[in-house]
């Protein structure tokens, strides 16, 4: 009986979004309302939760010390992971990540790393010895659609909210001193998620939405509008007349988000 009533909702999810209106009352290109608080976790250098719909992320970032890569001795290292709290959604479950947990943190990670977010350079302390290390964890509270653009949003909320510990290197050692510096950042990328059904593109698919999708793509916007990471997603395709209109539209939605969001 639950598959019959999944059938026939997905259908007519379709059927509505073919006449350009969506089920909860939206327009194709309209985004659900969000809700950002930033500082809430207190032993994390930085942190911000995301309420899109729904949906709610929670991210806390770290800064700790450690080693560069060989290939930038003179850059600091940013990492992140997702988790998939088995709360938020049925289909969650505990243990070692998925692959979609995967696929959200390389999507966040991306965004971040291809706009140039944080300045690497002034994250070094020694070069080839010691960098400030970021790390980004993702925690998916409750799921109900578009788990990619909010855990970008509040990803970026988070970093910018972060503080770096000082130091000085005295005798050849590194000395963490007291007070705080905020992490060097220089763009602040904007994630939009496009989702295709039928032939129709729709911004900030919902969970119902999600399901009947046929392909998705996610594009991350810096502060000069420019797109810096591409993600395709589901086994559909894209047009090459939609991959225009699709990167038209999440520029716009960029430019209409980064508004509310003050960035």
């Amino acid at each position: 009986m639950s598959t019959l009533v999944t059938k026939v909702r997905q259908r007519q999810i379709a059927q509505v979004i073919e006449t350009g209106k969506r089920l909860d009352g939206r327009t194709l290109t309209d985004f659900r309302e969000f809700k950002i608080e930033e500082g809430l976790i207190e032993k994390a250098e930085g942190s911000a939760r995301v309420f899109l719909g729904n949906t709610e992320v929670l991210v806390g970032v770290k800064v700790e010390t450690g080693e560069p890569f060989p290939d930038t001795p003179n850059e600091g290292v940013m990492t992140v992971n997702a988790e998939l709290v088995p709360l938020a959604a049925p289909e969650f479950e505990a243990g070692p990540p998925d692959e979609t947990s995967i696929e959200l943190a390389r999507i966040v990670d991306r965004g971040i790393r291809e706009s140039k977010a944080i300045d690497n350079e002034k994250m070094c302390i020694e070069p080839g010895k010691k960098v400030f290390v970021v790390f980004v964890d993702v925690y998916v509270l409750n799921h109900d659609g578009n788990l990619i653009d909010a855990a970008a949003m509040a990803a970026v909320s988070a970093l910018m909210n972060t503080k770096m510990p000082n130091f000085e290197i005295k005798d050849g050692e590194v000395k963490i001193k007291q007070g705080y510096t905020p992490l060097p950042l220089r763009s602040h990328p904007v994630t939009i998620t496009i989702g295709k059904i039928g032939d129709k593109l729709i911004v900030d698919p919902g969970m119902e939405e999600e399901q009947v999708m046929e392909a998705r793509l996610t594009m991350a916007i810096n502060d000069e509008s420019n797109i810096c990471a591409i993600q395709k997603g589901l086994s559909g395709y894209f047009t090459p007349q939609q991959l225009l209109e699709a990167s038209k539209l999440a520029r716009e939605k960029a430019a209409e988000l980064r508004k509310k969001l003050k960035w």
